[in-house]
């Protein structure tokens, strides 16, 4: 088969498209036929060197697909060949087929088509274990989203709508906090005019960061009392000083948190949370798949670059 290589650490020029050894799936394992995939920020720092994949895991970046299942290993229930899938990946999406533990295959949601489901697993079970099973965001709760516009953000942002909770959001241009006042959030702020933890003071019961040490104190001060900062993004920083007489105070917690290199198992119950609570939502037209631009697989370079300059609303897919 033929898939992305990254011949060495670099920048998108270094992603090779070329042949590589077919997968065959083991016990416990499907082997998908991959119709689309999508760009992350993780697959940006693996293609630096600065996050290689989990032990075991396939070198090919791509952390989810969609396709069809065209062979299933011993001991894999419920699934066959000829079911249309999508997955959640230690690696490998990037490629015209992938192996992947069946606890982390879920259904195409009905109403979405076959490239567009490849953009819903990394974002869902992201938003859906942080926001919903690690933060437990309740009706009524105010939730504020850093990168409102991102793929993780505009998830984010439909999914605490649709339960029932006010969303702030945080953006780079006015066109990118006008698409998240569209999707359902009821204020945002650009960070680049104005201080987020000035206009929401005190607001946020729960906050998705993707940025780390930079907006570490301003998201003390913009969480409520009992808030929860949910940190999954180092993109300002690993190491910052933490105020905590203001956690005391608050009665606030903070949470860091990783989904790539968790237990297939814990994997599988975030999938089935995906399944059992943000499915039906996507099929009811609530949630939808928020996709930027289609571009071809073999153009993956292109979209690496894209997202480094960070114009895009939702998410790229790297379509077959």
């Amino acid at each position: 088969m033929r898939a992305i290589v990254i011949s060495e650490p670099g920048g998108p020029e270094v992603l090779a498209w070329q042949e590589v050894p077919d997968p065959r799936p083991g016990p416990g394992e499907v082997l998908i036929e991959v119709a689309a995939s999508a760009v992350n920020r993780a697959d940006l720092l693996q293609r630096r060197g600065l996050y290689p994949p989990p032990p075991g895991a396939s070198e090919i970046p791509g952390l989810e697909c969609s396709g069809t299942i065209i062979e299933v290993g011993e001991n894999v229930p419920h699934l066959a060949p000829g079911d249309r899938v999508c997955a959640l990946l230690a690696g490998g999406g990037y490629a015209e087929r992938v192996a992947v533990p069946w606890q982390q295959v879920m259904p195409v949601p009905e109403g979405v088509t076959l490239d567009e489901a490849a953009g819903l697993p990394e974002v869902a079970c992201t938003v859906w274990s942080n926001v919903f099973m690690t933060a437990r965001l309740r009706k009524g709760e105010t939730l504020l989203v850093h990168g409102g516009a991102s793929g993780i953000g505009t998830m984010a942002i439909q999914l605490a709508k649709a339960f029932g909770s006010r969303v702030l959001v945080t953006a780079g241009s006015a066109d990118k906090l006008a698409r998240c006042r569209e999707l359902g959030a009821d204020d945002g702020v650009n960070y680049r005019e104005e201080d987020f933890a000035e206009r929401f003071k005190g607001q946020a019961d729960v906050i998705l960061d993707i940025i780390g040490a930079k907006y570490l104190a301003g998201n003390l001060r913009a969480l409520a009392t009992g808030g929860r900062l949910v940190v999954i993004g180092l993109q300002g920083g690993a190491k910052g000083e933490l105020d905590l007489g203001t956690l005391l105070a608050k009665r606030a917690s903070i949470h860091a948190t990783g989904l790539r290199t968790r237990p297939v198992d814990d994997k599988g119950a975030i999938c089935r949370g995906v399944v059992d609570n943000v499915w039906p939502l996507v099929a009811a037209g609530a949630v939808r798949p928020v996709v930027h631009e289609r571009i071809p697989l073999d153009q993956a370079a292109r979209a690496h670059q894209m997202l480094e300059e960070g114009e895009h609303i939702g998410k790229l897919l790297l379509v077959r």
